[in-house]
């Protein structure tokens, strides 16, 4: 009798996870080693895409709802002018990513996969990965380590990288959400959004070209928010990372394969990261199956097109208050605009729809 095939993940976060759960779906035998504790938390917008989490759901894992808070939509804010659009009929959950790592880890032991904690890989050669409990033969390698990838690095994935980075910081606090939306607040050097992950908790992210704009110092430019904050007390340390869009030549060689940040990245303003990172995961799986990372390769150029349009789309109005102040203000008297733009973010508009809404919203702001 044959012996299934063997995947070595190297990063156990989510991407690394749900990677691991989507090739066991598939039958291969699979192992993630992760040199950290777990879970393990870690700056992000802890926002889930309605799509993301359809893709979690034909995986088999059925996250617990109650432990974070469902959000229907998205709020563009700029000063006293509110746009804002919702799904469809799916909603987007926010999760504290401790939680939902917590969740991850159960789900992919669950699955069978072989869970290496506190495990430092130092390198892979051919089907060897080196370890520091010991060498491990692998017919896959799947590198999910990260936006500073030591395993895109080792496979020679390097090449056409190119990206300006944002930084990220991001803290929680103890309130009740105001609103069943995350929210984007636009100023001129920063933006700011907000994540309801539970029933009395939000998390609140600043992004800016600056690396010392903290979040404390950020909220000085957004009074609104400032001020339902005021008599909130911070549940958790202030987290940074950096972001942006990184782009990759290919993210695969040989018998290696990047997933996740690790493959490349799209901004955080998008709130895509782990959606994608879930998307991946499936078509990878797939890709496996057929003995096939070809068809990865084609499958990751089409999962990052949109959210890469729509990160550019976003950052262009980074700097340029004059835009953000039109483009809400466009939303905001054209809702069914907003709503065409974020169908078409989520996946659930077509291609075309997309296209025509963003042709829309150019002649708008011409025509300003």
């Amino acid at each position: 009798m044959n012996r299934p095939k063997h995947a070595f993940v190297i990063g156990g976060g989510p991407a690394g996870l749900v990677a691991a759960i989507a090739l066991r779906r598939k039958g291969l035998r699979v192992t993630v080693a992760d040199g950290g504790d777990a879970p393990s938390d870690k700056a992000c917008g802890e926002g889930i895409l309605p799509e993301g989490l359809a893709a979690l759901e034909r995986l088999g894992v059925a996250l617990d709802w109650p432990a974070g808070r469902a959000f229907r939509g998205i709020r563009f804010i700029k000063g006293e002018t509110v746009a804002q659009a919702e799904f469809g009929a799916l909603a987007g959950l926010g999760m504290r990513r401790i939680e939902l790592h917590r969740q991850l880890i159960r789900a992919a032991e669950h699955s069978g996969a072989v869970i290496l904690r506190r495990t430092v890989v130092t390198g892979i050669a051919e089907n060897l990965v080196s370890a520091s409990s010991g060498n491990f033969t692998a017919d896959w390698i799947i590198g999910a380590d990260g936006f500073r990838s030591l395993v895109r690095d080792w496979a020679g994935l390097e090449s056409g990288k190119s990206t300006r980075v944002r930084f990220a910081f991001r803290q929680h606090f103890a309130c009740a959400p105001w609103t069943d939306c995350v929210e984007v607040h636009w100023a001129e050097k920063a933006q700011l959004y907000v994540t309801p992950v539970s029933a009395n908790e939000v998390g609140v992210v600043a992004l800016s070209r600056n690396p010392k704009l903290r979040l404390r110092e950020a909220l000085s430019l957004f009074p609104n928010v400032f001020a339902r904050l005021a008599n909130c007390e911070s549940t958790t340390l202030e987290r940074g990372a950096v972001t942006g869009n990184l782009t990759l030549s290919r993210v695969t060689r040989e018998r290696v394969a990047l997933i996740g940040d690790a493959s490349g990245t799209v901004d955080a303003i998008t709130g895509e990261g782990m959606s994608l990172a879930f998307l991946q995961a499936e078509a990878l799986a797939d890709a496996i199956a057929h003995e096939s990372l070809a068809e990865y390769e084609a499958a990751y150029a089409r999962l990052r097109r949109r959210p890469i349009w729509m990160a550019r789309a976003l950052l262009a109005m980074e700097n340029r208050s004059w835009a953000q102040e039109r483009v809400v203000r466009i939303f905001a008297s054209e809702p069914q605009l907003f709503q065409r733009m974020l169908s078409g973010h989520t996946g659930e508009g077509s291609t075309f729809s997309l296209a025509s809404a963003g042709a829309r919203l150019g002649w708008r702001l011409l025509a300003a």
